[in-house]
């Protein structure tokens, strides 16, 4: 099991898939992300409010530049929609190569939690992607990626066959 201080990572059940995502870059350009066959995807939810985020983001770009096979990380920011604060923002932090935000509040919507793909009890939170594109589960707070039961479950994951 993996635990990252008090939270710990929880299973979805059941798992659903990940609709394709309609983000925009950090340079403006709208894009759609769907899950690579085969790869991993971390999907890590932040805000520039939040204090834990400020630790997780690095630990996800360092965990990036492991370029561990078939493992992506997309970091999403949910609390702005302005696309230069956010810039601003990521210029003063390590932030994943990946980074985006939500102006068409696909990702998660403050206006209509329903129509959120995740949901977000807490920040940051980072969902788990399989191989075949299911949501596995997620885990809150600032998640120690590099530590060796992170690791473990990453490899757990990566190791799996697409479902």
């Amino acid at each position: 099991m993996f635990l990252s201080g008090r939270s710990q990572f929880i299973v979805e059940r059941p798992r659903n898939p990940l609709p394709p995502l309609k983000l925009q870059e950090l340079n403006g350009k709208d894009v759609t992300l769907v899950p690579k066959p085969g790869h991993v995807t971390l999907v890590n939810l932040w805000a520039t409010w939040c204090a834990a985020c400020k630790t997780d983001l690095p630990t996800l770009a360092a965990l990036e530049r492991m370029r561990l096979p078939a493992l992506d990380v997309w970091t999403i920011c949910t609390d702005r929609r302005d696309i230069k604060m956010i810039r601003r923002y990521a210029e003063a932090i390590a932030m994943p190569r990946l980074s985006f935000a939500d102006p068409h509040a696909q990702a998660t919507n403050p206006a209509n939690a329903e129509a959120s793909i995740f949901a977000t009890p807490a920040m940051p939170i980072t969902y788990l992607i399989g191989t075949g594109g299911l949501i596995e589960g997620y885990v809150t707070g600032a998640a120690e990626w590099l530590s060796e039961p992170g690791q473990d479950l990453l490899r757990y994951y990566l190791d799996r066959p697409p479902a």
